[in-house]
């Protein structure tokens, strides 16, 4: 608008002035039109001019007032074209230079976007930590070609026919049917330690040292752990008078201290007995000597934590079947317990499979109406593998070992060492420890990923269906997902139950724990993958004592696992299954118990399960 209100005023203007500049009869150009816009010169000088110039003024008689005026308009029309031009071109210049700062910018969001998904992916990929690349890909292929038709190894089924001469023993009373005397030395009170699997073996060894000592029991409480946070007591998990009632032949027990030994300070009289004053696994006539004067001159002890505090190959005969009599038959879960677990596992494995003397023993009469389950496990499967992956935090922390996790992994898991862990956290400070050293040792705990490796050389195929307990595995999904490859048919308990089941539950972890050791112990295989846990070794006796020889367990021997996973550079497939496929089978040999070994793990052992001769005879 600026430009054209220009333009009119200049084009008029330049017509007036050519106007007055053709009362000049001189040479006109355009070099000396501001020549024209001086002032008029007098007339009289003007007429004098053309009275003596005649000659001159008839040659210049052709340029008029006319042509001035026509000239000085189209030189004005002329500007407002080239004005309007410059106005255009400038116009156009700015869009194309803001076309191209966008094009800029969206080129450089594009960089960024595609900078930022390969950094995802990159990330993605190192989260994973695959520690046995070359291994997961042929094992990878391998599980597609997997068929247990086409296996000779025993994938569902135990492979020594002696697993079924042994029958289980312990439900025969220690001694005649008479209960015990009530004139005894006192009273036995303890706190134990630790998670469900920890409390169960303290109960069962706290009943063993009740009976040595002659002394009543006081229902077992149970301490609250900052590593498991369950504030769950004994009849929470366990149903108390089935307890006492099934043990009175055996070993007085109440559920609370008389009056007048409650207000005691149990400490300060010297009655408080804490792990730190019992050897470990320590003999029965080490208590007899150290506990059995104060159980005689306060009238109570309190054992304080009693985790393992009581050896297995000193042990009487009475004694060791008092033991497992507590562990396989007076220990119930609650009904709650019980439903939901029965809900569980008839759904892993269809309502119609629910035959079994483990049922029996888990459930009791409160199996759930098969109904119900099958309409909830339609297209499930009819057997499942159950794999305990001791991989929590807690267990990757205390063991030492590395996995695959770098600087990072090293700083949290001393950060939880140092947290719940603090003993350990202050030795480390004045000792090294090789984690290489560790795991060549077999002391780290098995991966998910080393877990399908295992399985795959085994010959379990892609399809199978596999139950994982112990789903709280440090590193999350990104440490799950190597196994998930290899089997995606994986599910937990939070995957069978809805949340409305699982509720009463929640935040309670001993009582999910007991759902896990329903799963496990039902399950038509279950696959160990540290020896060391407590869970692993109560549900493999478990199997063992009620299975009849036909619940199998899979258990390797991580310190031979971890020889051959250090080949993996050179070793073949076939030699790795080949391998792994002696190692299993190994264990799978049916024996009585070895010294040393826990009778809740292996009860096959005078005193828990007897030995049936082919002439009908029994020994043990």
């Amino acid at each position: 608008m600026e430009g054209a209100s220009s333009c009119s005023s200049s084009s008029s203007a330049a017509a007036a002035q050519g106007g007055r500049g053709g009362e000049v009869g001189i040479r006109v150009g355009a070099t000396n039109i501001g020549r024209l816009r001086g002032a008029p010169a007098a007339p009289g000088r003007h007429q004098q001019q053309q009275g003596k110039q005649p000659q001159h003024g008839a040659r210049g008689g052709g340029v008029t007032s006319w042509h001035l005026r026509a000239f000085a308009a189209a030189v004005g029309v002329m500007g407002c074209v080239l004005l309007a031009a410059s106005l255009a071109m400038s116009a156009l210049h700015q869009v194309q230079f803001r076309n191209a700062a966008i094009s800029r910018n969206v080129r450089g969001l594009q960089s960024v976007v595609l900078e930022e998904l390969k950094q995802n992916v990159v990330r993605r990929e190192q989260a994973e930590q695959i520690m046995h690349g070359r291994l997961l890909q042929m094992a990878t292929s391998a599980v597609s070609k997997n068929g247990s038709e086409s296996e000779d190894f025993a994938l569902w089924e135990e492979p020594y026919k002696q697993a079924r001469k042994w029958k289980p023993c312990a439900a025969k009373h220690s001694l005649a049917d008479e209960e015990p005397d009530e004139i005894n030395n006192g009273f036995i009170l303890i706190s134990a330690n630790g998670g469900l699997n920890q409390q169960r073996v303290a109960v069962c060894n706290a009943v063993v040292v009740a009976a040595l000592l002659n002394a009543t029991l006081v229902l077992p409480r149970f301490l609250y752990s900052s590593v498991w946070r369950d504030t769950s007591q004994f009849g929470d998990i366990y149903q108390e008078d089935y307890f006492v009632n099934y043990m009175k032949n055996d070993v007085r027990i109440v559920k609370e201290l008389p009056p007048h030994l409650q207000s005691l300070d149990l400490e300060a009289i010297g009655s408080q007995v804490t792990d730190m004053d019992i050897s470990k696994e320590a003999e029965p006539s080490e208590l007899v000597k150290s506990v059995l004067p104060i159980l005689q001159q306060n009238g109570v002890v309190h054992f304080l934590g009693f985790g393992n505090r009581l050896g297995f190959d000193s042990v009487p005969v009475h004694l060791q079947r008092l033991r497992c009599r507590c562990n396989f038959h007076a220990l119930k879960f609650v009904p709650e317990l019980q439903r939901a677990g029965s809900l569980l596992v008839q759904r892993l494995r269809k309502a119609s499979a629910m035959q079994t003397e483990m049922d029996k023993q888990l459930f009791g009469s409160n199996m759930v109406d098969p109904a119900f389950a099958e309409d909830h496990a339609a297209g499930g499967p009819s057997r499942y593998l159950a794999l305990h992956m001791r991989f929590e935090e807690d267990m990757v922390a205390y063991s030492l070992c590395e996995f695959g996790g770098g600087e990072e992994e090293r700083r949290e898991l001393q950060a939880y060492r140092e947290t719940h862990f603090p003993a350990l956290a202050t030795r480390l400070l004045n000792a090294t420890v090789s984690p290489e050293e560790q795991r060549s040792l077999g002391r780290c705990p098995l991966t998910p990923e080393e877990s399908g490796l295992i399985l795959s050389a085994l010959g379990y195929d892609r399809r199978t269906f596999i139950y994982v307990a112990g789903s709280q595995i440090y590193g999350g999904a990104p440490r799950l997902r190597p196994l998930t490859r290899l089997y995606p048919n994986l599910v937990t308990k939070e995957d069978i139950l809805t949340a409305d089941e699982l509720a009463p539950f929640n935040n309670f972890s001993s009582r999910l724990a007991a759902l896990d050791f329903i799963a496990c112990a039902s399950a038509d295989v279950f696959a160990v993958t540290d020896s060391g846990s407590q869970l692993s070794s109560l549900v493999s006796g478990f199997r063992i004592y009620h299975g009849r020889g036909r619940a199998p367990t899979l258990h390797p021997n991580r310190k031979r696992y971890a020889q051959v996973l250090a080949e993996e550079g050179s070793i073949a497939w076939g030699g790795f299954q080949r391998r792994v496929r002696q190692m299993v089978e190994e264990y799978k040999r049916v024996s009585p118990r070895p010294r040393g070994r826990s009778v809740y793990r292996q009860p096959r052992t005078p005193g828990c399960m007897c030995r049936a001769a082919g002439d009908g005879s029994v020994d043990f």
